[in-house]
């Protein structure tokens, strides 16, 4: 039984560090996907001025 404790203890300190080093450095698909959230973020932003200057259009 003593040789699973040391199993599960590894196990468990292997679980915690992983996270913690395996994702050091941003991949390609990372990047991607913050070019992509900011371009969506900018044309939310872009269609809101538009949105508030149609408005002061018609006023």
């Amino acid at each position: 039984m003593q040789m699973w404790k040391k199993i599960l203890v590894m196990f468990c300190l292997l679980a915690v560090m992983l996270p913690a080093f395996g994702c050091s450095e941003e991949g390609p698909m990372e990047k991607a996907g913050k070019k992509a959230d900011q371009a969506m973020e900018d044309a939310g932003d872009a269609a809101k001025d538009a949105g508030e200057a149609a408005k002061k259009l018609f006023e």
